[in-house]
């Protein structure tokens, strides 16, 4: 019983820090911090003010809460050394917690000894409150893990995590550096008030602003680059680590995050309210909590490892003796060479001439490093399918010349690699672009669409047309609606390109029980699905003409271009045979490159 009492308590104890870290937002917020002066632990040379101000009353009731807080940690880590016995890994979580409670208080009582509160805009005051926040959140990562292990969680096993380990890692430290962005974005809300969403972005980019000022303006792109990776690593995560509860973790963060931005974004319409800021930080902290429970349960001692064939599945080790070639064989560079055209094709047409050398090779590695990761996961997730299909049998995971484990870490580097890359050289607009095609890849077709349904290529298949938004952003810093139609051009030609391939190898794909159109619908309907696509494609491809973005260079060119899809997907609907399917499936990858290249001359010129 005592153990049962002590989860319960422990459970308590981190939703009532979590109040009392709100609560101390709601301070800073409202611009109370000095209510009681600059003096601690006392308030303005008291220990009980007498005839308090609002400033006064608020600050002194965050104090007491807070020191209520304290004794709340200090009764956990006691009753945890009483009740638990030696090794247990509560224990260590409660000494861990305390530990946090103490530099907790010392980063508050900085605060105010320092003058760092109320309307000071001092960098010090700045990095402080990242301090702060960060301090914050190790301290309600704690409690989470001592809660977890008091409730019956097992302890964590650190050692052969490999690619799991080093995603939940580098979520940790993403989410971390978005709740410090946002503890300055937050000040700056406070120190610098605006009256509309496009001062705001106005003065955020005009030379000379506060910095507090001109960092704003990253924290929304930021939180959109963090949660596309959460997400993505708390389902790949369920995927290798399978069970109900990281199943279940991994859903919950992906819906809380996305109210998180939602929240965010109401937070900017509504020029940061008091109200709003508080329940945008709320859902922070419970994103936070939710990351540690999906951490706990998947390096728990005892879990599942997919990737080295734990619980019953094949262990998938590499052969060794891998060169570099193989490693590259990882990132199917055959694959990557047309759509990485269309983003260096892209800078050009967004440029109107050449982008620049350096931008230009910078976003070239890039676009290359993040695609092949993508295709890197890829080969270890259809490593099964993959070994039973002619075109695909010699790939380095199926040879086992690359293990699962050495694949998935390569790829998680590579990606995090190429978006700390294309930040450096380009933005983070075109980073976070990148990551969205990445993630798309990974998580919408190849974990989720690609075995259960037919429409697997349609929806997933937007990960390709990423490419052209990251070149443009790369170039502008901003998406225009040529852009976009350069997306739609990508996104209605994939069916035609990809489903012309399948109907070459359908047998492959009706082997393994993968549901390509032409194995669940036949071939007549693919055809007919292909000439539709090929119809619309066309239709994309003429609309830069009508918004007066292109020339009579491209007009021509493209007549020429579309009429031959069109000719050659109405061959293959009056004969559907392997000749015809091969013949559209070839002239469909000169017709793209053709395409992006006169749009790139025409602009050019």
């Amino acid at each position: 019983m005592g153990q049962i009492w002590l989860s319960r308590y422990a459970w308590g104890v981190l939703v009532w820090n979590a109040l009392v870290a709100l609560f101390g937002a709601y301070v800073r917020a409202t611009g109370s911090g000095a209510g009681c002066g600059s003096h601690w632990p006392t308030c303005n040379g008291e220990i009980v003010p007498r005839a308090p101000r609002v400033e006064t009353l608020i600050e002194f009731t965050h104090r007491a809460t807070s020191g209520l807080a304290f004794l709340a940690v200090l009764a956990l880590l006691i009753l945890a050394l009483r009740t638990l016995p030696k090794g247990h890994p509560a224990r260590f979580g409660a000494g861990l917690a305390f530990l946090f409670m103490i530099t907790e208080s010392l980063v508050g009582a900085s605060l105010v000894l320092f003058g760092w509160t109320a309307h000071n805009v001092s960098l010090e005051r700045a990095v402080v409150q990242m301090v702060h926040l960060a301090n914050t959140y190790f301290l309600l990562a704690a409690l989470t893990l001592t809660a977890w292990w008091a409730s019956g969680g097992a302890p964590l096993r650190h050692r052969g995590q490999g690619a799991v380990g080093l995603a939940l890692l580098l979520g940790f430290l993403a989410l971390l550096f978005l709740g410090m962005s946002g503890a300055v974005t937050a000040l700056g809300d406070l120190l610098f008030p605006v009256r509309n969403t496009l001062e705001a972005l106005e003065r955020s980019l005009t030379p000379g602003e506060h910095f507090l000022v001109r960092l704003r303006v990253l924290h929304p792109l930021i939180a959109v680059s963090v949660g596309l990776y959460v997400a993505f690593a708390g389902y790949l995560v369920a995927h290798l680590r399978p069970s109900e509860k990281t199943r279940l973790f991994a859903h919950l963060l992906a819906y809380l995050y996305g109210a998180q931005l939602l929240a965010g974004l109401v937070n900017v319409a509504l020029k940061a309210p008091v109200w709003m800021q508080i329940l945008h930080l709320f859902l922070a902290y419970a994103v936070w909590v939710l990351f540690v429970l999906l951490s706990a349960a998947a390096l728990a001692q005892g879990a599942r490892r997919v990737e080295l064939g734990e619980g019953g599945g094949e262990v998938h080790r590499g052969t060794g003796g891998a060169t570099w070639k193989d490693y590259l064989a990882l990132t199917k560079p055959r694959v990557i060479s047309l759509l990485l055209l269309t983003a260096l094709l892209s800078m050009i047409i967004a440029a109107q001439g050449w982008p620049g050398t350096g931008l230009f090779l910078l976003v070239a590695l890039g676009g290359y490093m993040m695609a092949g990761a993508a295709n890197a996961i890829n080969m270890v997730v259809d490593r099964d399918i993959d070994a039973h299909m002619k075109r695909t049998a010699q790939r380095p995971t199926v040879t086992r010349k690359i293990g699962s484990r050495e694949a998935l870490l390569f790829a998680f580097v590579l990606a995090l690699l190429a978006f700390l890359l294309l930040w450096w050289g380009a933005n983070l607009l075109a980073a976070t672009l990148a990551l969205m095609g990445f993630i798309w890849y990974v998580l919408v077709y190849t974990l989720y669409l690609k075995r259960r349904t037919w429409q697997n290529i349609v929806i997933g298949g937007a990960a390709g047309a990423f490419p052209p938004l990251v070149g443009w952003a790369a170039v502008t810093g901003e998406l225009n609606l040529f852009a976009w139609y350069l997306f739609a051009l990508i996104f209605f030609w994939t069916p035609v390109h990809f489903w012309a391939l399948a109907l070459m190898i359908q047998d492959d794909y009706r082997a393994v029980g993968v549901p390509m159109l032409p194995v669940v619908l036949g071939e007549r309907v693919t055809v007919m699905q292909i000439a539709l696509y090929a119809l619309l494609t066309a239709m994309i491809s003429l609309m830069p003409l009508f918004m007066g973005e292109l020339g009579l260079l491209y007009l021509v060119l493209s007549l020429v271009l579309n009429g031959l899809l069109i000719l050659k997907s109405l061959a293959l609907y009056r004969q559907p045979e392997r000749r015809t399917a091969v013949s559209l499936y070839k002239y469909s990858m000169l017709y793209l490159a053709l395409l992006f290249l006169g749009m790139a001359v025409d602009r050019a010129l």
